[in-house]
């Protein structure tokens, strides 16, 4: 079921290989080799093994862009985004790493980073996103946070992911895609325990209202022993305006 539980953050979906890939503990060779051994035999079906030796070889794409392109650790292998209009906001980069955005989905990815050394596939989309386009914030803030902090920490792989996610690197997404962190918690935590597990202060919520308690009723709020601004915080900038602030952002910088 690896094609659909790996964007499950909620389940266990994914390898967790990607340390001792990194490490050398176990090649992608070997890894490659094991899944096609498990659809040969019938134990998974051909298309969950190739769902994830595609993976491998984003991984394996990834270092060739590095060795071919090493400036791109820190400058945009899109040149055209070198002029970017970046914030600077060190209040909103700190809340950011603390998971203390307002947004359940982010704060529970960020928070499973700073405990554990690890966070989601699926989560790390949704928190770097956040970051580059609902906080308009420098994507190589984001990459030197991950790089500090992640147990799996690869060069090349950091550097092609916050790339693709800002829209500036080799057969990125573009720009203008810009996550809604409460769409993707309703879709990929659909029960809300991975939000229950690591913002704790929102467990008494409702399923439905975890995704999104800034606009939750006050009295619900009230029962669930939940004060937004001081046990939670309230959201560090609403979905819409920042998403237009994007989008206005990309218009100025192609002008």
């Amino acid at each position: 079921t690896y094609l659909d539980d790996r964007n499950r953050p909620d389940v266990e979906g994914i390898s967790r290989l990607s340390p001792h890939l990194h490490f050398g503990e176990i090649s992608p060779h070997d890894a490659h080799a094991a899944a096609t051994r498990f659809s040969d035999r019938g134990e998974v079906p051909a298309t969950q093994a190739q769902g994830f030796s595609r993976e491998l070889g984003w991984r394996e794409f990834a270092h060739h862009l590095l060795f071919h392109f090493p400036r791109t650790v820190t400058e945009p292998m899109n040149a055209g985004f070198a002029n970017f209009p970046w914030a600077k906001d060190a209040g909103a980069l700190r809340a950011w790493q603390k998971g203390e955005t307002g947004y359940p989905i982010v704060d529970a990815g960020m928070r499973q980073l700073w405990s554990t050394g690890f966070m989601h596939n699926r989560v790390r989309m949704i928190a770097a996103s956040f970051l580059i386009k609902h906080l308009l914030l420098p994507w190589q803030e984001g990459a030197a946070w991950f790089w500090d902090t992640l147990v799996d920490a690869d060069l090349a792989s950091n550097t092609l992911g916050w790339q693709w996610t800002a829209g500036c690197g080799a057969d990125a997404a573009p720009f203008f895609r810009i996550f809604n962190p409460i769409l993707q918690a309703q879709k990929f935590d659909p029960h809300g325990d991975y939000i229950r597990r690591w913002v704790p202060e929102l467990a008494k919520l409702p399923t439905k209202a975890l995704a999104n308690p800034a606009e939750v009723d006050a009295s619900l709020l009230a029962q669930a022993d939940v004060v937004l601004g001081k046990t939670y915080p309230r959201p560090l900038v609403e979905h819409n305006f920042a998403r237009q602030r994007a989008l206005d952002a990309l218009a100025h910088l192609r002008k």
